[in-house]
């Protein structure tokens, strides 16, 4: 079993910035990506940014683009969200997931093996 720990989230104004932390601890052998997904009011859960662990590659969904950067430290397996430039539609419930396998897409919350308890991102206007 692998547990997944957020931090960091908390209200802001909008043009504020925020970085969201992710632990994850227990079985963190294989790990294929890291990812963050959101989840406001009344609305379906949405890609948000995700990262491989191997690799370099990161992935973005295209309305944090420029704005949010994700980012890992291995040695801790940490994934870190920075969010630059927040918008009021930011405003989610933004959940932290673990991915142990290539196979499927890493945008498809459906792939993900592993999530935390989610943690709340408020922007006022």
């Amino acid at each position: 079993q692998v547990q997944l720990v957020e931090s960091g989230g908390g209200l802001v104004q909008a043009g504020d910035s925020l970085r969201l932390s992710c632990t994850a601890s227990g079985r963190t052998f294989s790990i294929y990506a890291m990812g963050w997904f959101r989840q406001a009011p009344g609305k379906e859960r949405e890609f948000v940014a995700a990262v491989s662990w191997g690799g370099v590659r990161t992935y973005y969904a295209d309305s944090v683009k420029g704005r949010f950067t994700i980012s890992r430290d291995n040695a801790k397996t940490t994934v870190f969200l920075q969010m630059n430039s927040l918008k009021p539609e930011d405003t989610a419930v933004y959940y932290c997931a673990l991915k142990r396998q290539i196979y499927g897409d890493i945008q498809r919350g459906n792939d993900f093996d592993y999530w935390g308890q989610g943690i709340q991102v408020t922007v006022s206007s």
